[in-house]
């Protein structure tokens, strides 16, 4: 503690934000594979349990847009404290006894969790910007990039955490041991975050949600296809095909998907290091092309490899290293681009409608997932992937290079 009170106030409400987003992210991994395994052990099918997801993605968009709006109304630690709160209640409603848990009763928990997830990420990202002098752009790049690589890394610890849990205290224990435990740490935020964090100095209207700001723009168009360019594949198609055409039990499974979360959010914390310029400057728009047509060449070079009659599983797990670690560095470059360009006054605005972009970008590639997988298998997957990758790429090219952002500043 004395440690502690000898940091910076920037610092620790730093830290305070990042350990109420650790926490969230935990339950929120664990939640989805107790979900996951509980749904499996009933007899659900791969598409039936994803179809319980499907709120969970489309609370998200809605949720992005209106959080920042809200955001910049009442404050950041607000919307925090509420996202908090809201995943309390949808854990909550878990453990009602076994007969309540009917499909409707899940999925409306899972669109509260939904709405949950994206106040509390939407909050985070932008609280940084505010605790970050704007002539800090290698720092607040490193905060960004730790913020986000620790998250993902912590929600793969969280799929670890949810299985083990149910096996030790069953599927309504441990929803309730997470409610308790994330409840205690609701309280103590509502004590210590800033109370005025993130409060635009002049009320926003609520036609201010949607983003006037070209870069934001078009950040946010090549975010869209990003993720969906990941999800469509990796949601639905790689876990089906591992169980159905490699064989893989259910554990093995999750067990793999993971272990490659944790690597890849190990991947977003450093990258600022493998992403440095030449230069010395911090990444900018052209910075984010480069990366993303780098990305686009590896979903191919998986479908080429399974068509071509190559062993599938050294060809998946070989390709799925590439993509993971080139994603994880266009992810977090992404990141924190979005939190460079956003107006430190009513941050969450711009941060808001972005997120909104990525959770859109989610939902397409969950549904087209479980469509082109089912329809065409999973190397068609691979190549509406690189197609989406190669579309974020295109449009990164309009967005400002670093001579731009410096004369423009002049």
């Amino acid at each position: 503690m004395r440690a502690l009170s000898g940091l910076s106030s920037a610092v620790r409400q730093y830290l305070l934000v990042t350990a109420n987003y650790w926490a969230f992210t935990l339950t929120d991994g664990a939640l989805r594979m107790l979900v996951v395994l509980h749904f499996h052990s009933l007899g659900y099918s791969p598409l039936q349990i994803a179809a319980l997801f499907l709120f969970y993605e489309m609370f998200g968009v809605v949720t992005n847009l209106i959080g920042g709006y809200l955001g910049a109304r009442i404050g950041l630690n607000r919307t925090m404290n509420i996202g908090l709160g809201i995943q309390v209640a949808a854990l909550l409603m878990l453990t009602v006894p076994a007969a309540m848990l009917t499909v409707p009763w899940v999925m409306a928990a899972q669109a509260l969790s939904g709405i949950a997830k994206d106040l509390n990420k939407m909050s985070a990202k932008s609280a940084i910007k505010l605790l970050v002098a704007d002539s800090e752009q290698s720092t607040l790049y490193r905060w960004v990039a730790l913020l986000t690589g620790s998250k993902n890394a912590l929600k793969g610890v969280g799929f670890f955490l949810g299985a083990g849990l149910l096996a030790l205290l069953g599927f309504a224990g441990a929803v309730l041991v997470m409610a308790t435990a994330l409840a205690m740490i609701w309280l103590a935020s509502l004590v210590l975050l800033k109370k005025d964090l993130g409060t635009a100095s002049a009320k926003p209207k609520f036609r201010d949600m949607l983003s006037k700001s070209r870069p934001i723009n078009v950040l946010s168009a090549a975010r869209l296809f990003l993720f969906g360019a990941r999800d469509i594949w990796f949601v639905i198609a790689l876990p089906v095909y591992l169980s159905s055409v490699l064989g893989w039990d259910f554990w093995l499974v999750g067990g793999f998907l993971a272990a490659w979360v944790i690597g890849y959010g190990a991947v977003q914390s450093v990258a600022p290091t493998l992403t440095r310029r030449r230069d010395g400057q911090v990444p900018d728009g052209r910075s984010a092309a480069v990366w993303a047509f780098l990305l686009a060449g590896s979903p191919v070079a998986i479908a080429l490899a399974l068509e071509a009659g190559w062993q599938p599983q050294a060809a998946l797990l070989g390709g799925l290293m590439l993509f993971g670690v080139l994603f994880a560095l266009n992810s977090s470059l992404h990141s924190y681009l979005i939190v460079s360009y956003a107006k430190a006054d009513g941050v969450s605005l711009d941060v808001g409608f972005y997120y909104m972009s990525n959770a859109l970008g989610r939902l397409l590639g969950t549904l087209f997932s479980g469509w082109v997988y089912q329809a065409y298998g999973l190397p068609a997957c691979l190549w509406v992937s690189s197609g989406f990758v190669l579309l974020a790429a295109l449009i990164s090219l309009a967005l400002p290079q670093r001579a731009q952002q410096t004369k423009r500043a002049a």
